[in-house]
């Protein structure tokens, strides 16, 4: 299920970055900033809170690094690198970053930058139903057993789940320990 708008946090301890990343945003309309951080720290607390769709991000800042700061997000969001550097771009990717923009860049590569984001968004918004289509199916479907039969010649034991102590498996049988006893039941 798809967004209405895509949420976005820009990261950068430079004023200006920030002020030219916000102007590009503002242009579209598919996505909403909420919240513009100039330090590492107060991005994590941000990040984890506000739970962005998307970050634009800087490698290099005061106190902790953008590299950094993603290891300590409970849930990294889709990453766009701004940054001033060329040497971070294979670290960059192999963080998953959708795209690296080295400043200064220009609107159309930034619109670029963002198309790849909104593919990536996209995956994983769809990855995310699918696994929550598995969930909700499997929730729907499990049944608990309420009893077990075990047939012993001719005796018929029925043991309710709850009386069962531990369950051991031997060769091609179980054991079942309970308050009636112990039994052998044959996998099946």
């Amino acid at each position: 299920m798809k967004k209405s708008k895509i949420s976005a946090v820009i990261i950068d301890d430079e004023k200006l970055a920030r002020e030219i990343t916000k102007g590009y945003l503002n242009k579209n309309s598919e996505v909403e900033i909420v919240a513009e951080c100039s330090n590492g720290f107060d991005a994590i607390k941000k990040i984890n809170a506000l739970k962005p769709d998307l970050i634009f991000l800087d490698i290099q800042m005061p106190k902790i690094s953008g590299f950094e700061m993603l290891e300590l997000l409970e849930e990294p969001p889709v990453i766009i690198f701004t940054t001033a550097f060329d040497h971070y771009a294979i670290k960059a990717f192999e963080v998953n970053a959708a795209d690296y923009l080295l400043k200064p860049f220009s609107e159309e590569r930034f619109n670029d930058a963002l198309k790849k984001s909104f593919a990536h968004l996209q995956d994983k918004f769809e990855h995310d139903s699918v696994i929550k289509n598995i969930i909700d199916h499997n929730e729907k479907k499990i049944e608990f057993l309420e009893r077990v039969v075990i047939k012993e010649g001719s005796k018929i034991s029925i043991i309710p789940v709850e009386t069962i102590k531990w369950i051991e498996a031997q060769d091609d049988y179980v054991k079942i320990n309970c308050e009636q006893g112990r039994f052998l039941k044959q996998k099946t």
